[in-house]
């Protein structure tokens, strides 16, 4: 029998209020509708659907400092009160929260995998709250099995470090993209934000090997139209895209509360804009955001930087070539 998402509580879509029919004072709190994944039905409206992973089983293998499995709910609560700037037609559904129980890190990312099939399905668009980074591999899970085997699909991911880890002994948040390259051959790689000493060489060299197409950070900072072009190429050559963030790749100074905080990591408004660019290409199905951790965050502010960037990934679906950045 299939597993579905948990039903968050409904305490944590609350929020300030300016007016209760106004739908341009409207804020998320006031616009997210809860729904059980086995009611949705496929709509020809616009919509995203909020999915958490609760898990963070991934970063204690791969010894990182825990926490992650409280995220979800943390950004749903930032979120609330974010205000909503889309027009009637377009939703935005809350699915709820897949848990990892005990150990079952597998058995967890079936069931996310399966959840995000069941959305793409219905023609609606995954966003997925982690958890540590090893829910992206649940994530591919879904895209891959919605997409059929045979097509091209191009990951990117937003990322401070490689996760291209031996997973010989066991996976973790540390090997997700190894495993994925390594057996499925019509899968390809960009990751931007790379750090020259966040990786050893030994992972440098992996990468190399599996074709891996990567942006160091300092690259990252000296010639954005570059980046653009980069992203834009790389999308034109799979039929479908996926993009994932781990949030560590954002400088520790405005993200502290990360398992592996980067000192010289990217600036928010250089990942908002890569968020925004993908977000906007049609050949894009879904998007997650992994490693921000409560536990570890300081007066909140990764976790509100995390909601920020999730709206910016709502906001880039839904409003596509219509998404007014200026506004």
């Amino acid at each position: 029998m299939k597993k579905l998402p948990t039903q968050v509580s409904a305490d944590v879509w609350t929020g300030r209020t300016d007016h209760t029919e106004r739908r341009s004072s409207f804020r998320y709190h006031q616009i997210v509708e809860s729904m059980d994944l086995a009611q949705l039905q496929t709509s020809k409206e616009q919509i995203c659907a909020i999915i958490g992973f609760e898990c963070d089983e991934g970063v204690r293998r791969n010894q990182g400092r825990l926490g992650a499995a409280k995220a979800p709910n943390a950004m749903r609560q930032a979120l609330a009160s974010l205000p909503w700037k889309q027009s009637e037609g377009k939703r935005v559904l809350d699915v709820g929260n897949i848990r990892c129980e005990k150990e079952a890190l597998e058995e967890a990312q079936e069931e996310l995998g399966q959840a995000v099939s069941d959305l793409l399905a219905k023609s609606v668009t995954p966003i997925i709250l982690g958890g540590g980074h090893e829910t992206l591999y649940g994530h591919y899970l879904g895209v891959r099995k919605h997409i059929g085997q045979e097509a091209s699909l191009g990951i990117i991911n937003i990322d401070a470090h490689f996760d291209l880890r031996s997973y010989e002994v066991q996976p973790s948040s540390g090997t997700m993209f190894r495993q994925i390259l390594e057996n499925d051959q019509n899968s390809r790689y960009f990751v931007l934000g790379i750090q020259r000493f966040g990786n050893t060489q030994e992972l440098f060299d992996k990468a190399d090997e599996l074709g891996v197409r990567y942006l160091y950070e300092e690259e990252m900072t000296e010639a954005p139209d570059d980046i653009t072009s980069a992203l834009i190429e790389f999308i034109e050559k799979h039929d479908h895209v996926m993009l994932t963030l781990c949030t560590d790749v954002l400088n520790a100074a405005f993200a502290p509360g990360v398992s592996a905080p980067s000192p010289f990591g990217l600036t928010p408004m250089l990942v908002r804009s890569l968020i925004r660019t993908v977000t906007a290409q049609k050949k894009t199905l879904s998007f997650d955001i992994c490693e921000v951790n409560p536990v570890l965050d300081e007066n909140g502010r990764t976790v509100k930087l995390g909601a920020y960037l999730t709206n910016e990934a709502i906001m880039g679906f839904l409003g596509g070539d219509n998404y007014d950045i200026s506004t």
